[in-house]
């Protein structure tokens, strides 16, 4: 451990192997057996939001292929866009590998590079010495040009769950010696917004401040910022009573205190979904007791007998978390939602 304190979390529990990495089986399942039956494709796309594992995914393949440090060439396309960079490329790629099978080239952020790079790199991927292979990583595929997709094997990361996120932070939080209470490792793995990388930066912050090596979802709020369960609670509650003043109190509120509005209508929104799931599904009680806290599972239980916890608030709230991200205003969008069901009345 002693080596791994010098380094970030996510650098430092990267998945070394394709049996570590968790959650993308569809893809380290099917290049485990191109390498297995010596199928290797000339060039790879990897597609997910960030923090999904591609360019983690693409130095394992690289290395399950034999393919040394010195014959592995990381480019990021945001800082290298041009035709030059592309010019470079392919005149490097003619050059045989120094002591590997393969020289494997992953091309970070590919859909960065300019129209004019993409012609220029063209012909190299058409027509490719058989030593090269590159792997391009990209979080907006429809910016790729189609004919470069249509010369790739095309791979699709998936966001991991929450389920997924807490399960590693815990895990690392115990490898680090702490002990993560497991309603602050949901908390953690739903800050991160479906990202691994983003779920390790969090859970570092938080263990960096810990003074007892027991962190609980206070000290997750506390550290991160996010709302306090007190304040998701006072919103859900009024929003489920039809208590209108109440809950645009509440915002109001945290517009003052400079809470981030999405990520409070993020957690308002699946604790309500919890409040609908224990209404029709009670027998879930049970799992929803290793995610929340005692509090926030007895408030859900009380708020699922509610006749104003509805399915139409729960897409009203989805609606209003979808408008944010362009609203002039970033919490209007959710209190007109409010204001528009006391309204519907």
């Amino acid at each position: 451990m002693s080596d791994k304190r010098h380094q970030t979390l996510y650098r430092a529990y990267r998945p070394s192997g394709f049996d570590e990495v968790r959650g993308q089986a569809h893809v380290t399942d099917v290049l485990k057996a191109a390498i297995k039956n010596k199928k290797i494709a000339h060039a790879y796309l990897f597609c997910g939001s960030r923090g999904t594992g591609k360019t983690t995914v693409a130095r394992i393949f690289s290395k399950m292929l034999g393919v040394s440090d010195k014959d592995l060439y990381e480019m990021d396309a945001a800082s290298n866009t041009g035709v030059d960079n592309m010019r470079e490329l392919r005149d490097g790629v003619n050059v045989v590998p120094f002591e590997s099978p393969y020289k494997v080239y992953i091309i970070d952020e590919a859909h960065m590079l300019s129209k004019s790079a993409w012609n220029a790199f063209l012909k190299t991927l058409e027509e490719p010495p058989a030593h090269v292979i590159f792997i391009m990583a990209t979080t907006e595929r429809d910016k790729v040009p189609d004919t470069i997709q249509s010369r790739s094997e095309v791979y699709i990361f998936k966001q991991p769950n929450r389920e997924t996120l807490a399960d590693i932070v815990t895990d690392v939080a115990k490898s680090e010696g702490y002990a993560l209470e497991r309603s602050a490792a949901e908390l953690v793995a739903l800050l991160a917004e479906g990202s691994f990388r983003d779920a390790l930066s969090i859970l570092q912050k938080v263990l960096t401040v810990s003074s007892d090596k027991k962190v609980d979802v206070a000290e997750v709020e506390k550290v991160t910022g996010a709302p306090r369960s007190e304040l998701i609670r006072t919103i859900l509650k009024a929003l489920t009573m039809k208590d209108a003043p109440s809950a645009l109190k509440a915002i109001s509120t945290a517009v003052e205190d400079n809470i981030d509005i999405r990520t409070l209508t993020r957690l308002v929104i699946h604790r309500l979904r919890v409040v609908l799931l224990l209404r029709h599904a009670p027998d879930l009680a049970e799992a929803f007791s290793k995610e929340l806290t005692e509090a926030d599972l007895e408030l859900a239980k009380e708020l699922s007998k509610e006749p104003g916890a509805t399915s139409e608030l729960l897409k009203a709230l989805l609606d209003a978390h979808a408008t944010m991200a362009y609203a002039a205003v970033p919490h209007l969008p959710l209190e007109l939602a409010i204001i528009d069901l006391k309204k519907a009345e």
